[in-house]
């Protein structure tokens, strides 16, 4: 269609040149306006060649405004290492010394093919977000990854104030002895939380109870961290580690899966430290999570003190089973807290066990 579109030009330059026609005819007979009839003549007039009448590029011959192609290749440089935005880079480029708009960026990425539709996406939501570091912390698993030999379970704990990644592990099983491993590292490291957001995964939600108690929730209760749950199929309570596992997601396509579980620890340390340290996040206003993260104040216990029941109640300890023995009957309780001491009192023909 082009093609037809330029000899058609040529025809009609050709003709008016003859002088055999008048210019109002020939442009009725080609459908064009009279200006526009004039200005292709003009250009077979000038030109050393019938090529002269093909439409010209707009491009301006000198663009003093053009990025430098230093620059441009500096931008690449920092979209091939991290795999991030338009956004994102705007920001490492301006710490570099070279400002340009996010609109150029996007430009300049769109040219070199470095846009996916996977990592197009509208900017992060505004989320509602705690006062100040570790008043509340999210803890979620990302799922499995598979690997040659095994499986990688990667286990995300962030803070909601500051988005401070404060934990990422790999994990060989997705087991609540290998999830209490990673808290008692993080706790020892970070110090405690005041709350801590969880799905009901069945590691820290238990269905065989009234009370959603599994011996691992009953751990970090008695470490006096209060412990809430988001809604049942509403991951979006859980927003932030939510879209830090997207995060994740892409990171690790960018770098590459690694293949043996070996290899993750490290994979995820420098994921962690790069999303601490050097990825600026929009929800932050475009800071880094370290800037506004600080270690909690609350030490980690190894060895909680017991609780302390009023004076004057009945208290018994459960057995292993999680049963009580009282007055020649056995009631089962909650196999969670199996051996606990638990307050006691009778309410009529009920027991009320409190703990």
């Amino acid at each position: 269609m082009e093609r037809d579109v330029e000899e058609q030009r040529v025809r009609f330059a050709i003709r008016a040149l003859s002088g055999q026609e008048t210019m109002a005819g020939l442009c009725r007979e080609f459908g064009v306006s009279r200006p526009t009839g004039y200005v292709w003549r003009k250009r077979l007039e000038q030109a050393s060649s019938l090529t002269g009448v093909v439409e010209r590029s707009r491009r301006p011959l000198h663009s003093p405004r053009q990025t430098a192609p230093e620059v441009e290749e500096l931008a690449v440089a920092l979209r091939l290492q991290y795999g991030w935005g338009a956004r994102k880079l705007q920001v490492l480029l301006r710490e570099q010394g070279q400002e340009l708009p996010v609109v150029t960026i996007n430009r300049i990425l769109k040219r070199r093919g470095l846009v996916n539709k996977w990592n197009s996406h509208a900017p992060a939501p505004q989320r509602f977000e705690r006062s100040a570091p570790n008043e509340l912390w999210q803890m979620d698993g990302k799922g499995k990854y598979r690997l040659r030999e095994g499986n990688c379970y990667p286990l995300s704990i962030l803070d909601d104030h500051s988005r401070y990644l404060v934990g990422l592990h790999g994990l060989s099983a997705w087991t609540a002895e290998w999830v209490q491993r990673c808290l008692m590292q993080t706790f020892e490291q970070y110090g405690l939380p005041v709350a801590l957001l969880l799905d009901h995964d069945a590691l820290w939600w238990g269905a065989t109870n009234g009370y959603g108690l599994t011996w691992l929730s009953v751990w970090l209760i008695e470490q006096e961290i209060r412990l809430h749950y988001g809604r049942v199929h509403h991951p979006q309570t859980q927003g932030k580690v939510e879209r830090f596992h997207r995060t994740l997601e892409e990171a690790i396509r960018h770098r590459g899966k690694p293949q043996q579980f070996a290899e993750w620890a490290a994979a995820l340390r420098e994921v962690r430290r790069i999303y601490n340290e050097e990825r600026p996040h929009e929800a932050l206003g475009m800071q880094r999570p370290v800037a506004r993260y600080r270690a909690s104040t609350r030490p980690y216990q190894p060895k909680p003190r017991e609780w302390e029941y009023p004076s004057g109640s009945i208290v018994r300890r459960l057995n292993p089973a999680g049963c009580l023995d009282w007055e020649g009957q056995r009631w089962f309780v909650c196999e969670a807290l199996a051996e606990r001491w638990v307050g006691v009192e009778s309410v009529g023909s009920l027991l009320l066990v409190s703990y």
